[in-house]
């Protein structure tokens, strides 16, 4: 057997994900030549076709399917050792990726990295508007700040903040319907006290946002459940005094990968976005 070329491996786990060439080149950015290239050394060098050549695509061999597994191990494992290199020779500024949801991009943390980079010229800090979970193994993003109650695995970080909650209307229409909650919604904390509460068929509208959530209410459609930094600060809704369970607040996590964990970098960074947070504590409380 001749000498793997670890680099083969990100190509062959893109095949077997895609099941086909065009889609791996198009998730790594290369061309259709280039994956088969890489794809055929992999095979040579493993001395077995790890393959079925199919006129749908090229499909993973059932009896390959350990070999996969131990080839995503050792992609993480290499993964993990350039993260740390990557991170440990950054020096304490430069520029990091910070993702979180939608609702805290258009409202708190826009404020919080304006003062940031204000304040210090050595950071240079993006936000990516998502409510998807971005990979941060993969380094989509270094950093991210995202409400939960608990991290999913293979995250770090601290809650700075809890976001509390509370329930809004148009004034004067508070006997209007409620507003569901939609996409990953749905596993909030807040869904899973209201959903029972609500008689079947009583959901007039719904939206997967807190600001999609935001701006039904102010016209109209119903009342909501929202973060209370959400609407409190909304001079067009008036909040319903009805009583919620102390339970639904939400940890507002701000968390790396756990390879990152002791990067000085992002420690800075990190306690940099909690400060702030904490600083704004009263603005997340009922």
């Amino acid at each position: 057997m001749h000498r793997l070329n670890w680099d083969d491996l990100q190509y062959v786990l893109a095949v077997a994900d895609a099941q086909s060439v065009a889609g791996a080149a198009r998730e790594l950015g290369v061309n259709h030549a280039t994956v088969l290239r890489r794809i055929a050394a992999f095979e040579e060098s493993v001395g077995t076709q790890v393959f079925d050549r199919t006129p749908r695509g090229y499909a993973l061999r059932p009896d390959r399917l350990r070999l996969i597994a131990a080839a995503r191990e050792v992609g993480q494992a290499v993964t993990s050792v350039c993260n740390l290199a990557d991170g440990l020779d950054a020096p304490l500024g430069g520029h990091a990726r910070v993702t979180s949801t939608d609702t805290l991009c258009q409202t708190v943390l826009p404020e919080i990295l304006s003062e940031l980079c204000g304040k210090r010229t050595e950071l240079q800090l993006s936000l990516i508007s998502t409510n998807s979970h971005l990979n941060l193994s993969r380094l989509e993003a270094e950093l991210t700040v995202r409400p939960a109650k608990v991290l999913p695995e293979g995250l770090v970080g601290e809650t700075p903040v809890s976001m509390h909650f509370a329930a809004y209307a148009l004034p004067g229409c508070a006997n209007l319907g409620w507003l569901g909650f939609d996409g990953a919604m749905r596993r909030s904390t807040a869904w899973a006290w209201l959903e029972p509460q609500l008689d079947k068929g009583r959901v007039v509208a719904s939206g997967d946002s807190f600001l999609v959530l935001r701006e039904l209410v102010a016209r109209g459609v119903g009342k909501a459940l929202l973060p209370v930094f959400v609407g409190r600060k909304d001079p067009r809704l008036e909040r319903i005094d009805i009583d919620l369970p102390g339970n639904l607040a939400t940890p507002i996590w701000v968390a790396c990968h756990e390879d990152l964990a002791d990067v000085p970098r992002l420690i800075r960074i990190r306690k940099l976005l909690c400060d702030a947070l904490e600083a704004r504590s009263r603005d997340f409380v009922a």
